[in-house]
C-alpha cells in the first residue's frame, strides 16, 4: 500500500491517499501562522487504520514544518502522542516564552 500525502492549503489539512484514490483516507487538520503550526486533529478511515497512514501524514507534516522553520503545537492526541514516540522531533514543540505565576 503506497500512501502519498499533501498538504491541502485551501483545507487547512494534510491529505493521505493510498494507490491512486481520489478520495482521501486521513487528514491532519490545522492551524497555521507565519511562526507556528498547530495540529488540532487527525483522523483517517477505519478500513485504514493501523496501517500506517496516520504515520505518513504525521512525519510528512512536520518534516515540511521543519524545512518553513515552523515550531509545532501539537493539541491533536494523534499528534502529541506520535511526536512523543519520535524524538528525532521533538525539538519542533512551540515552547512558551512566558511564565506562569502565582
Amino acid at each position: 500500500m503506497a500512501v502519498e500525502v499533501r498538504d491541502a492549503h485551501a483545507e487547512n489539512r494534510y491529505e493521505a491517499r493510498v494507490d491512486g484514490e481520489s478520495m482521501p483516507v486521513g487528514i491532519a487538520q490545522y492551524i497555521r501562522t507565519s511562526e507556528l503550526i498547530a495540529f488540532v486533529h487527525t483522523e483517517v478511515g477505519p478500513q485504514h487504520a493501523g496501517r500506517g497512514v496516520g504515520s505518513a501524514l504525521a512525519r510528512t507534516a512536520l518534516d515540511e514544518a521543519r524545512v518553513a522553520k515552523l515550531r509545532v503545537l501539537a493539541t491533536c492526541p494523534f499528534f502529541a502522542g506520535w511526536i512523543a514516540r519520535h524524538p528525532e522531533y521533538q525539538d519542533l514543540l512551540y515552547q512558551s516564552r512566558s511564565k506562569v505565576s502565582d
